[in-house]
């Protein structure tokens, strides 16, 4: 949350944020002449600036903003491409926390560009996220053979000589699972079982169905307590698109990375301070770890105080226990990924034009639904997130659970017909 509190307050310092009156909702920000503004303070003072001073141990996080400013607008140029370059020449030197904000980067924006520079670097990463983002890099436009088994040696060098805290040992185990994923028959045969009013009996429970490939918007749809779907007016099921993809794109387990698939805990709802979630109510979630036990399985008898599997596991129909994806939300917390909620955004769409999920925006691993505003005056002119929030008051309960699920990998947005056959209507 480090870069909330410093690019996104220098992104929206200079114009009110958002407000509301009896008649309607408006985010100032939004009107034309502001968003051109926002743009060039953020280019001009945010990245051009802070990358044209040295990079000293004094600068490092003005780089670092610049970073995720780049990250955001999705910017590159020659200049700020040689800028980058340079910083690998004292980057063994630089904090961790520099590192991976570079990595994150890199990863974002520049895929395959650096190989050779990280391929270099790797032996010297200083903690296992730091090594875990260099493999995911090179990764990402090379899974051969060839490529993972180099990277299967360094982590086995790297591991044995370095003391590994649990969250370190875990991000360990997650890479690995990406190295080598274990086989498995996919989610469709499960759905029926998720699905059905057997699951998470007694709670609200909102689905939110994805592709594996995030570049593209999923849909979520909501069932109230007596397992019942909640409905339009023409008696349709009510769904609405819905984006789980980050900034960086990097897997669930990194943070700053996508929505993490697997149950979190619905714990009502919210108006956010910050401008980019913007005011439209958001859904509060947790994932095992980031709350107790007793909270996360609602059960105040449960006497254990420190989380282990079977707790999670449990809450799973038998049929679905041994499919790893669905436990996503516990190895996330266990690293020690937080605040991860279900937002609408304030976010200038244009940014993200000519992009596979335009013109949703992504987050830092949020779920985020799309919102119009006005260019004239700022007014919402349209809030899936709204619809979203009013969907879960109408099923009775805002306390419940969240469940995100990969249903494949088709290169196109979820629909909602691929879901229908799996519903039990009543």
């Amino acid at each position: 949350m480090k870069r909330c509190g410093i690019i996104l307050i220098l992104i929206f310092s200079f114009h009110l944020c958002y407000a509301q009156n009896d008649s309607a909702i408006y985010f100032k920000g939004a009107i034309k002449a502001n968003r051109d503004k926002q743009y060039q303070n953020i280019l001009t003072n945010i990245i051009n600036k802070n990358l044209s001073l040295p990079l000293t141990d004094s600068t490092e996080e003005n780089w670092e903003d610049a970073f995720w400013a780049l990250e955001v607008l999705q910017y590159r140029s020659s200049w700020i491409t040689s800028q980058l370059y340079t910083s690998f020449d004292s980057l063994k030197n630089r904090s961790i926390y520099f590192q991976q904000s570079l990595l994150d980067l890199l990863y974002a924006n520049y895929s395959g560009l650096f190989k050779k520079e990280i391929i270099h670097f790797l032996d010297k990463a200083g903690d296992t996220k730091t090594f875990a983002l260099c493999a995911e890099y090179l990764m990402q436009d090379d899974s051969s053979f060839e490529t993972r088994l180099f990277i299967t040696n360094q982590l086995s060098t790297f591991v044995a000589t370095k003391y590994l805290s649990a969250s370190d040992s875990c991000i360990s185990t997650m890479l690995q699972l990406r190295l080598y994923p274990p086989e498995n028959n996919g989610v469709t045969s499960l759905l029926p079982q998720l699905l059905s009013n057997n699951f998470l009996t007694g709670n609200t429970v909102v689905f939110s169905f994805q592709r594996a490939n995030r570049n593209y918007p999923g849909i979520a749809i909501v069932r109230d307590s007596s397992g019942n779907f909640i409905r339009n007016t023409d008696s349709s099921i009510f769904y609405v698109p819905q984006l789980a993809r980050s900034i960086t794109a990097l897997p669930f387990y990194l943070t700053n990375g996508n929505t993490p698939q697997g149950i979190f805990k619905m714990d009502g709802m919210e108006v956010s301070s910050l401008e980019y979630i913007g005011p439209t109510p958001n859904i509060q979630l947790r994932m095992p770890y980031e709350t107790g036990i007793r909270d996360f399985l609602n059960d105040s008898t449960v006497a254990d105080s420190v989380w282990k599997l079977d707790m999670y596991k449990k809450l799973l129909p038998p049929c679905c226990r041994n499919y790893f994806p669905l436990y996503e939300t516990w190895y996330a917390g266990k690293i020690g990924r937080t605040e991860i909620i279900a937002h609408g955004t304030t976010v200038n769409t244009n940014y993200y034009s000519g992009k596979s999920y335009y013109p949703f925006t992504p987050t830092e691993g949020c779920l985020c639904t799309k919102e119009d505003w006005s260019e004239e005056n700022g007014l919402r002119i349209e809030s899936g997130q709204l619809k979203l929030a009013n969907a879960i008051k109408r099923s009775g309960k805002s306390v419940g659970y969240y469940m995100v699920i990969d249903i494949d990998d088709q290169q196109k947005p979820v629909g909602i017909e691929e879901i229908l056959p799996y519903l039990k209507m009543k």
